[in-house]
């Protein structure tokens, strides 16, 4: 028997992510294989603990931290994953979108990341700033030509034209969530 043949498979790791829309679960499946082998992502529609449109980095970042630690308690998995997008005031009176992820394990050990951020329209800006609102629905009630992708494919996918999509912005988060809980630094 060759020392190939015995060589066991490596053992499947379950990540429970805090939400069943399909570009945070993509965020999770892609970041997730680029440091675990034989991943499975496990979808739990938990609540954030935060209001429908975060404001700030501490109250997005806490929803993604509460999102994770409500799908690893649901699911009982090794690896809980919560994702949040949210605005924040910015530079020179600018308003950004911005994106947070929070993993943490069955041992509490919790990592936390984020993507870039991207500054609003003024008038976007302006109306979440005056209103209870959330960021895709302003966007695509005020913006031409959206007819809906702000909710579909994301914010920033309008903002820039088609050139970013949802899905690499929260990947991401995940990707610097997951960095600051593995510390794969440690090891190479």
């Amino acid at each position: 028997m060759s020392e190939r043949s015995r060589e066991q498979p490596p053992k499947r790791i379950e990540i429970a992510v805090g939400s069943s829309n399909p570009s945070k679960v993509g965020a999770v499946e892609m970041a997730a294989e680029a440091y675990l082998p034989n991943v499975v992502v496990l979808p739990a529609d938990v609540e954030s603990g935060v209001p429908d449109q975060p404001w700030g980095d501490e109250q997005t970042a806490a929803g993604a931290e509460m999102r994770a630690r409500a799908a690893i308690q649901a699911l009982g998995t090794e690896i809980g994953i919560g994702v949040e997008s949210g605005v924040a005031e910015g530079p020179n009176g600018r308003l950004l979108a911005v994106s947070w992820a929070a993993a943490i394990d069955q041992h509490g050990r919790l990592g936390i990341g984020a993507s870039e951020r991207f500054p609003l329209p003024a008038q976007v800006a302006e109306r979440l700033r005056n209103g209870n609102e959330e960021l895709g629905e302003v966007i695509d009630e005020l913006l031409p030509n959206t007819a809906g992708r702000a909710r579909l494919v994301g914010a920033v996918n309008v903002v820039t034209g088609s050139r970013r999509d949802r899905l690499d912005l929260l990947t991401i988060a995940v990707i610097h969530a997951l960095a600051d809980m593995i510390e794969p630094w440690r090891t190479g």
